[in-house]
């Protein structure tokens, strides 16, 4: 089954309440640790580092939407960080550390509004990976 980007955008949009661009790149972190860790949330977990307020905070529903890391499993830590971060591990000690590009982070600071926050959030989310995170 695919699932096109309408669908995801609409699945993060019911979670969180409201599409923006922290959910999304939470979203993407999360289906990136997917593809490296495998797909079951009961053997991973995530630490998430980011500010504990929105709109930056908004990366952990993202975050747990797509790798089903969670709060409520125990499975996902969230510290305090200045700037999106996670790293994801598995049961085997395999693991992924992947850092929003500080570019990124200062366009979201400098272009998003009320009024163009939905159409901005559509537009992350098409950038690719490399576009949008160091990965290591």
């Amino acid at each position: 089954m695919v699932i096109t980007m309408d669908e995801t955008l609409k699945k993060i949009e019911q979670f969180h309440g409201h599409l923006g661009p922290y959910a999304v790149l939470g979203y993407r972190m999360g289906r990136i640790a997917n593809e490296k860790l495998g797909a079951d949330p009961f053997l991973k977990t995530a630490i998430v580092w980011t500010h504990i307020a929105p709109p930056m905070s908004c990366v952990i529903d993202g975050i747990q939407i797509s790798s089903g890391c969670t709060t409520g499993k125990g499975n996902l830590t969230v510290l305090s960080g200045n700037i999106p971060k996670a790293c994801f591990s598995d049961n085997n000690g395999k693991k992924i550390e992947i850092l929003l590009r500080g570019s990124v982070k200062n366009e979201i600071d400098k272009m998003v509004t009320e009024q163009n926050i939905v159409s901005y959030s559509e537009q992350l989310y098409l950038k690719s990976d490399q576009e949008l995170f160091e990965i290591r």
